[in-house]
């Protein structure tokens, strides 16, 4: 009888080494699913050990997401989720309300059926995230309604500053205690996209400038904790 073959450890999912890109998506999606709170510490040697890699791969993830400014590298304090100050979080919404009407004109100039197709379609999932309860859902398709618009305005740099933007405002909600049902409401996305449809500019930029201003003012001074069990977070 032939020998059976031995199970092989790459496609093993408990022990696969994950890429950086994966291990970069995934810290990040924990941050936009308000997961892993601001000022969260970001261990070498335990992530390395849940996403079953070695330290240098670790090391680089985490130099990825200092530079995309959502982990701060500390000298003898390690990586930390960032935490970013009132002023900075301050700075962010300025620099989303000088972008995002940019982003929204774009798009309008190039608006066709498949790129509503999208819309809608996206509109509809954060509407079966609401419906069901799904707050980490929520609060995920919140975020990526704004680097959709970015992406289908064909502009590369404006997608990579947006998916910054939008990291670090999740953080910023996150740390200020913004609820998703205030800060994020489904109809403003829904009359934002609508505002495209008809190819009107000056309507959809006035929607998404007040967009931003209600979720700039829903924030609140709410100091997030440093601890958390990454490998129950991450390790899923």
């Amino acid at each position: 009888m032939p020998k059976k073959p031995s199970p092989n450890p790459e496609t093993n999912s408990t022990t696969r080494e994950q890429g950086v890109d994966a291990i970069a998506e995934k810290i990040s999606t924990a941050i936009l699913e308000h997961r892993l709170a601001p000022g969260t510490k970001l261990g070498e040697d335990r992530l390395a050990t849940i996403f079953g890699t070695n330290r240098a791969k670790i090391r680089e993830v985490l130099a990825r997401l200092a530079h995309e400014q959502i982990v701060e590298l500390v000298p003898q304090r390690g990586a930390h989720v960032a935490k970013p100050t009132i002023e900075q979080a301050r700075d962010v919404f300025e620099a989303r309300r000088l972008i995002e009407p940019g982003v929204l004109r774009r798009l309008i100039g190039t608006i066709d059926d498949f790129k509503m197709q999208r819309l809608r379609r996206h509109l509809e999932l954060e509407a079966d995230a609401r419906q069901r309860g799904d707050a980490r859902a929520v609060v995920r398709l919140s975020g990526e309604f704004h680097l959709l618009l970015a992406e289908l305005a064909g502009n590369s740099a404006l997608a990579r500053t947006m998916r910054e933007l939008s990291t670090l405002t999740c953080l910023i909600i996150s740390l200020y205690d913004a609820p998703t049902a205030t800060s994020c409401r489904a109809d403003e996305h829904e009359e934002i996209v609508e505002a495209i449809k008809r190819k009107d500019a000056r309507k959809a930029e006035a929607l998404m400038l007040h967009h931003l201003e209600h979720i700039q003012e829903s924030l609140k001074l709410d100091a997030g904790s440093d601890e958390a069990d990454l490998e129950s977070i991450l390790g899923e």
